[in-house]
């Protein structure tokens, strides 16, 4: 339930009381204002009946000049269980002064944003490092990335500039102090022993899933970003979904600051690269389920002269998608090409199945440079298994592509009951 409480001038009280009555709307005539020109009147909505009514009390004159909406636990009044009743079945996004409130009640301060930042970085890395999906899972709780993830959505189909600015430097700046925790802390890790000083990153898993942009990081990006936008119009709460925003950024930052203090350059690019491509993916999905909705800006996000800054971030912002896009389309394709090839190969081979495939760079280039392909395999037959699988998969590969492709295969061998 909502209670809304509106300053009506004296000559349209009439107008809106009408409104109110005809739509079975209980409410009070609480007083008038200082000059005595305007009264105010209150009155209990159920939630998806706020942005119909009020769209109502517009056409009949209104002028939004002083309108609070805030959230009340249950309303006991004539028609209260009628209304309920009545917007029972209906899904009506929240209000746009409702879902910008929502947005801000969400973000913190930028000092109490980067110490949990900092913190949430610090306890990805212990897990990545210790292979403990638990204490990521605790990382992703407390980090607060949801916030600015979603009011970049909101100022941007709300026209409003300050916010969308402010949502783009905290996500930015937030993911750079979380990359730079993770490497210092790393180091730390490193240098004082408490971690093989030549550990090999790639064999973490938690670590290894995470070395190159894949269809699967690009849907989840997606999907994050388009459920946090629709919650965010809802009633409903948020803490699961920011979870899930988290859940997409965050191991992966402490994965690009722990490559950094291994001094490994490959698992720092392909990780960054898929840091930058999820963080792209999560606020354009929210930008469109949004605008989908209907949301609308109240004014243009280019009115009037665009300062400085604003052009040279505009300016990052189209780079930075074109970029990732790029990388992206890149990455996904020869993605589908190692799986084909691999399909292929495994298919004319008897007791031999792939479980898992893995493609990561083999410098910083995420486009034409080098790559290790990691095959996973079962072999189910007797003796040993297959000897020259990962000299064919590499001609293969030669064939069908241009890169360079260094292929590694590894069995797990199960027996079979007779």
């Amino acid at each position: 339930m909502r209670l809304v409480r509106i300053l009506v001038d004296e000559g349209d009280r009439g107008e809106i009381v009408d409104v109110l009555e005809g739509e079975n709307v209980d409410y009070v005539i609480s007083g008038e204002n200082a000059t005595g020109d305007a009264v105010l009147i209150e009155f209990p909505l159920p939630t998806d009946a706020v942005g119909e009514i009020l769209g109502r009390l517009d056409e009949a004159g209104y002028e939004d000049t002083y309108t609070v909406i805030s959230q009340v636990e249950s309303a006991r009044t004539p028609n209260a269980e009628t209304l309920m009743e009545r917007y029972a079945g209906d899904f009506d996004p929240l209000t746009t002064r409702e879902l910008k409130s929502k947005a801000r009640d969400m973000s913190n301060d930028w000092r109490s944003f980067l110490v949990l930042m900092v913190l949430a970085a610090w306890i990805a890395t212990a897990g990545l490092l210790s292979d403990s999906p638990a204490v990521v899972v605790g990382s992703m709780v407390i980090a607060p990335i949801v916030g600015p993830a979603l009011t970049a959505g909101v100022g941007a189909v709300t026209g409003d500039r300050e916010m969308l600015a402010a949502s783009i430097r905290l996500q930015a700046g937030g993911l750079v102090v979380a990359i730079v925790g993770a490497a210092a802390i790393a180091a730390v890790i490193r240098w004082g022993m408490f971690a093989q000083p030549d550990l090999a990153l790639g064999s973490i898993e938690l670590i290894g899933v995470r070395v190159a942009p894949t269809l699967f990081a690009v849907v989840v990006g997606l999907c994050a970003g388009a459920a946090a936008a629709f919650g965010l119009t809802t009633k409903g709460p948020m803490s699961l979904i920011g979870v899930m925003i988290a859940a997409a950024l965050i191991p992966t930052a402490a994965a690009t600051g722990i490559a950094i203090a291994w001094r490994d350059p490959v698992i720092a690019s392909g990780t960054l690269v898929l840091l930058v491509i999820t963080l792209v993916a999560i606020n354009l999905a929210g930008v469109a389920v949004l605008f989908v909705l209907g949301y609308r800006p109240e004014r243009s996000l280019l009115k009037g002269r665009p300062a400085v800054g604003t052009v040279l971030v505009a300016a990052l912002l189209v780079s930075a998608v074109a970029l990732t896009g790029v990388a992206t389309a890149s990455q996904l394709s020869h993605e589908r090409t190692v799986n084909q090839v691999v399909d292929a190969e495994l298919a004319e081979r008897e007791n031999v199945t792939a479980v898992a495939v893995r493609s990561e760079y083999g410098d910083l280039s995420a486009f034409t440079g080098p790559e290790t392909v990691t095959v996973v395999a079962s072999y189910t037959g007797n003796g040993d298994p297959p000897s020259h699988l990962a000299a064919d998969l590499e001609d293969r590969l030669d064939d069908r592509t241009d890169r360079e492709v260094t292929v590694r295969v590894r069995f797990q061998e199960y027996q079979t009951a007779s």
